[in-house]
């Protein structure tokens, strides 16, 4: 299994942007990854200035969004509806797609549920609980 250190997932984006910019080819995960760096234009200014935040700390309490883990969030979203694993997540944001009308808002609302997920795990120490993630996306879809 692949576990990119923080500073190795940093470069991953950094070094996907410079290619990108400099109309070098993509391979693998940067071409999901340069799509969804595309949709988030207020990173860009980020993905410009990689000796400014390679070491950036996000901290929770300071209520500003980790750019770097929201990206991985999507990553890891991505290639869960293209594996549909867990079994069914395809069906549940193909309705949220539906709902919306709009992927990167039925993405947010996936990773809203993921996030609950991962922190409810975190919380009791258990593993991945698709029944967790499942019931919230379902409330989103009410």
């Amino acid at each position: 299994m692949f576990n990119p250190s923080r500073q190795d997932a940093r470069q991953f984006y950094f070094e996907t942007w410079r290619k990108h910019q400099e109309k070098l080819p993509l391979v693998g995960a940067e071409l999901i990854a340069i799509d969804i760096m595309l949709s988030h234009p207020e990173y860009h200014a980020i993905f410009n200035q990689p000796e400014r935040f390679e070491s950036q700390e996000y901290p929770p309490e300071l209520g500003e969004t980790n750019p770097f883990l929201h990206l991985s969030m999507h990553l890891a979203i991505q290639e869960q509806l293209s594996i549909d694993q867990p079994a069914g997540i395809r069906k549940h944001y193909q309705a949220l797609l539906v709902k919306h009308q709009d992927a990167m808002i039925a993405q947010h609302e996936v990773m809203d549920c993921l996030a609950e997920m991962i922190w409810q795990a975190q919380r009791q120490q258990t593993a991945f609980d698709p029944v967790i993630y499942f019931s919230c996306l379902e409330r989103k879809l009410l």
